[in-house]
C-alpha cells in the first residue's frame, strides 16, 4: 500500500499546504489508485505529483464539507476531457449524489465514463475479496464517516525446496499447491498443497478519517491498524475550540493511537494559523504521547 497526500489544510488552503485529499494505492504493483476528499484545485495538485486523474478508480468522501468537496466537480470533467474510459466509483454521504448531479447538470457538463455514486451508511461499503472497506460515522456537525481498509489475508509461502524433493517438478502444478489445493501426481499419489505451505500473511490495514472531534466510533474503526491517518486541526492547549466545532487536537488524536495500538499515526488538516514552523510543534506534542507520530506534507509519500 501506499498513500500520497495532495492537501493538508484545514478549511482554507495557504502557501504551503491545499485543502484535504489523500490519494491511496491499495494493491501491490497496480497503478490505480483511490482518492479520499476531493478539496478545491486537487486536480491542481495531482498534475504536480505521480498520479493521474485517469488512474483514479474509486473516489470516497468523507463528508460533505467544502474543502472535502468542492474539488469533486471539476476532476470529473478533466477527466472526461482527457478521454480517460475507465469507470469510477464515488462513495460519500447522503446528498454526494445530488451535488454531482446537480453540478454538472447547471455547467452543462458529462462525464465520457462510467460513472457510479453511492450513497454510503455505517458497515461495510467494499468488499472484492481482496480489499475490504469499512465506514462508520464520527463526530461532526456534518455526518462525517471514518473509512477503514483492509487487505486479505495472503497464502503462506509455498516451499518449493520440499515439493521438488517430493518429486513434484516446478510447473503449473505449484501454482494449484499455492492456492492450497490438492493434485495429483503423474504416479498416483496425491499432493496436499496445504501441507507445502507456510503461514498466511495478515494483510496491511489503515482507517482515514474524515473531521472528527473525539468519539468512541474511532477507537472501534482505528483498532490494530497498521497506519491511521487522522485530523490534527489545532493544538493541546485548544481543545475546547476544536472539540466545538467538531475537530479534534494533537493530544486527543495521539492518545486515541496509543489506546487503538495503532502502528502509525499521520496528522494532516491542519489550520492555517499554523507555518511550517508551527506544525513542528504539533508534531512534538503528539510524539510525546504517542512517539510512532508523522506529520503530513502536501507532496508526501508514505509507504505502509
Amino acid at each position: 500500500m501506499e498513500l500520497f497526500f495532495l492537501g493538508t489544510s484545514a478549511g482554507v488552503p495557504t502557501t504551503e499546504r491545499n485543502v484535504s485529499a489523500v490519494a491511496l494505492n491499495p494493491r501491490d504493483q497496480s497503478a490505480a489508485w483511490w482518492l479520499f476528499d476531493c478539496g478545491e484545485a486537487t486536480q491542481h495538485q495531482i498534475l504536480r505529483s505521480p498520479l493521474s486523474a485517469g488512474k483514479i478508480e474509486k473516489i470516497f468522501i468523507t463528508h460533505l464539507h467544502g474543502d472535502h468537496l468542492f474539488g469533486l466537480p471539476g476532476l470529473l470533467c478533466s477527466r472526461s476531457m482527457a478521454g480517460s474510459p475507465a469507470p469510477l466509483d464515488i462513495y460519500g454521504p447522503p446528498g454526494i449524489k445530488a451535488f454531482v448531479e446537480m453540478a454538472l447538470q447547471i455547467s452543462g457538463s458529462w462525464t465520457g465514463y462510467p460513472l457510479a455514486i453511492t450513497e454510503i451508511g455505517e458497515g461495510v461499503i467494499f468488499d472484492d475479496g481482496q480489499l475490504k472497506v469499512s465506514a462508520r460515522a464520527l463526530n461532526h456537525p456534518l455526518l462525517s464517516f471514518g473509512f477503514r481498509i483492509e487487505q486479505a489475508e495472503r497464502p503462506g509461502t509455498l516451499d518449493a525446496a520440499a515439493l521438488m524433493q517430493a518429486g513434484v517438478a516446478p510447473g503449473p502444478l505449484f501454482q494449484r499447491l499455492k492456492r492450497g489445493e490438492a493434485v495429483q501426481l503423474e504416479d498416483g499419489r496425491m499432493i496436499d498443497g496445504a501441507d507445502y505451505l507456510g503461514a498466511a500473511q495478515k494483510g496491511k490495514s489503515l482507517a482515514i478519517f474524515g473531521d472528527t472531534a473525539p468519539t468512541p466510533a474511532a477507537l472501534a474503526l482505528a483498532k490494530d491498524v497498521d497506519l491511521l491517518v487522522h485530523e490534527t486541526t489545532l493544538e493541546a492547549a485548544m481543545a475546547e475550540k476544536a472539540n466545538s466545532r467538531g475537530h479534534s487536537t494533537t493530544a486527543q488524536a495521539a492518545m486515541l493511537a496509543r489506546e487503538a495500538n495503532v502502528g502509525r499515526l499521520v496528522m494532516t488538516h491542519f489550520s492555517s494559523r499554523y507555518d511550517l514552523a508551527g506544525c513542528q510543534r504539533l508534531l512534538a506534542e503528539c510524539q510525546a504521547i504517542f512517539p510512532a507520530s508523522e506529520l503530513a506534507a502536501d507532496f508526501c509519500h508514505l509507504t505502509l
